[in-house]
């Protein structure tokens, strides 16, 4: 007897089980959806026959995997192998675990949220419950440092409270789920104010920007959308059906659930509807997660006045891009937050900072040129009276 997608039903799946629009390259689909199992005509037998072919299949999910085109780890740059660990029941349905391997790092993830690949899984013979334990009381800390005074911040330091180095308020802040429910109720829509069009004009300018690259891609393009908050650009880059993969990426887990829930929300971002793939990363913009020259359009809007590490970022997207690719990106120069900066007493670094403060567009220019991108190849404009449009192209 030949299975197809008979098989998945033996599991209690549908063919399209999984809401994060992870899909196996066709080779490995063929693999899996093709099995032959041995037939007998004694009416007893359909059971065995029936578990032997669930079996088999499970050891095809939990132990081969495919290898990724795109994502690889973080730290060695070597390619990732996603793996199918097992099925995870629940009041809302069933979801898929995800394990992210390479040779020398794993990673996890889940076809419901996200794949972290921030964090490498800690093995148990490692783990150490005072570390544990210590780690939860620096977590919670974290969570309440945005609600501490910046004058305060050194003297509570000083008494053994983590608000130190560890602590970077341009990106921790939106660790908050407190901010990530806000982002879209409110929040985003203040960008106004800073001489931002808005949402579906700035995708606008984004695709418009990115249409030259996406026309000459061979095979299969994509899409990163960085710092992507809750999805506000990525649901629109995906709604658009110019991209075969959309990555949405955020350092903050709370970002992307909530930006999971507001996909799952959306009836035209079902897996059935939407006609391209569709997953969600958590990740640092200084350690892309990505193969090199695996990417034809990069996008970041409003974000790099929150990363802490802009050489790193820089040079981390001019590496992922193919030749060719294109950078889109959009931030504030610092006349936005005069009164902000001027609060902070003139402190300098990550840690002491709310955010980064571009006083110029050269001073964008150079941070682009110093990443590798070609002087006449970088195009910084003003929308006054204080947004900024940055172009790249590799």
């Amino acid at each position: 007897m030949k299975l197809s997608c008979t098989v998945p039903a033996l599991l209690g799946l549908s063919c399209l089980a999984g809401t994060n629009a992870f899909q196996m390259p066709p080779s490995s689909r063929q693999n899996h959806v093709s099995l032959q199992a041995a037939t007998t005509s004694e009416p007893t037998a359909i059971s065995d026959e029936a578990k032997a072919a669930k079996e088999e299949l499970l050891q095809l999910l939990g132990t081969r995997g495919f290898q990724d085109p795109v994502l690889a780890d973080p730290d060695t740059k070597e390619p990732i192998r996603v793996v199918t660990s097992g099925i995870i029941m629940g009041g809302n349905g069933q979801r898929k675990k995800i394990d992210l391997q390479s040779s020398t790092n794993n990673y996890r993830g889940s076809s419901d949220t996200f794949f972290n690949l921030l964090e490498a899984v800690q093995s148990a013979d490692n783990a150490d419950s005072d570390s544990s334990r210590s780690g939860l009381v620096a977590e919670a800390a974290k969570r309440l440092i945005p609600f501490i005074p910046p004058p305060l911040r050194s003297p509570l330091a000083t008494a053994g409270f983590p608000v130190g180095e560890d602590y970077v308020p341009m990106r921790d802040l939106f660790t908050s789920p407190s901010v990530s429910f806000a982002y879209e109720r409110g929040w985003r829509q203040g960008f106004a104010a800073a001489g931002f069009p808005g949402p579906d004009k700035e995708a606008e300018f984004a695709m418009d920007y990115f249409a030259p690259a996406i026309a000459k891609a061979e095979g299969s393009n994509v899409l990163v959308d960085m710092s992507c908050a809750t999805g506000l650009f990525t649901r629109r880059f995906t709604k658009s059906g110019k991209y075969d993969r959309v990555l949405g990426c955020d350092y903050s887990a709370s970002m992307l659930q909530e930006a999971r829930r507001r996909i799952k929300a959306d009836p035209s971002l079902s897996p059935e509807r939407r006609q391209s793939q569709l997953d969600l990363v958590r990740c640092d913009v200084g350690r892309i997660p990505m193969k090199s020259e695996s990417v034809d359009a990069f996008h970041a809007g409003a974000a790099m006045h929150c990363w802490p590490e802009l050489p790193k970022a820089a040079s981390e997207i001019y590496r992922v891009l193919k030749p060719g690719g294109r950078y889109f990106a959009t931030t504030f120069l610092s006349s936005y937050f005069g009164t902000l900066q001027s609060a902070e007493g003139g402190a300098t670094g990550p840690s002491r900072q709310a955010f980064q403060y571009f006083a110029s567009t050269q001073m964008l220019r150079e941070l682009m040129e110093e990443g590798g991108f070609s002087r006449e190849k970088i195009s910084v404009e003003v929308i006054e009276p204080s947004a900024v449009i940055i172009r790249c192209e590799k």
